[in-house]
């Protein structure tokens, strides 16, 4: 169970080894910001704020300790630490983990850094154009339902079912027909 199996192996040192030979390639004809994000991203993005040096991107607890996840915004890397830990261009000298900061020196300077949270933005509406649909009345959970219950959710089911269908279809007709016109009767063959 231990062992790994070789052709997992070979293609883990594959992947790495291309992972570390792409490392350092940039790409002139990639887009200066991505097209799945709306036009307003780039600018939230840029007003955050110059980084510093370093940030502490992580705090894992371990049986030696605490370690700590310095990231050097320069070089582009990171690495675990302990409390003074040597062998980087940074040490952490102290800790407080109630307010999730350390104390690194770094260049003969001593800084404060604060736990970096995620940032996480809306990319907007789904599609251009599509009005989002109004979401069915969600019924409470019951934990023990009874054939009343479990009726009431299925007819909740199909009600939901047959309101999809026809927003699709209106979608459809709306689409392919144009919107002046309305469909009339389909002649039996």
């Amino acid at each position: 169970m231990g062992m790994c199996h070789p052709i997992r192996a070979a293609l883990a040192v594959l992947s790495a080894s291309a992972a570390a030979g792409w490392a350092g390639v940039a790409r002139a004809d990639l887009a200066p910001s991505s097209p799945f994000l709306p036009a307003n991203s780039a600018a939230a993005g840029a007003q955050a704020g110059p980084a510093g040096p370093v940030e502490l991107r992580g705090i894992m607890s371990t049986s030696q300790g605490a370690a700590y996840c310095i990231y050097d915004t320069a070089k582009k890397t990171s690495a675990w630490v302990g409390l003074s830990e040597g062998g980087h261009d940074f040490v952490v000298k102290s800790a407080d983990p109630a307010s999730d900061s350390v104390t690194v020196d770094f260049q003969g300077r001593s800084i404060r850094l604060v736990l970096r949270t995620a940032k996480v933005a809306s990319a907007g509406a789904g599609g251009a154009g599509v009005a989002p649909a109004a979401p069915a009345a969600v019924s409470p959970a019951v934990l023990n339902p009874t054939p009343a219950d479990e009726q009431r959710r299925l007819d909740a089911v199909a009600q939901e079912v047959r309101r999809r269908r026809m927003e699709r279809e209106r979608a459809v007709q709306g689409g392919a027909l144009g919107p002046a016109s309305t469909p009339g009767p389909v002649p039996n063959r």
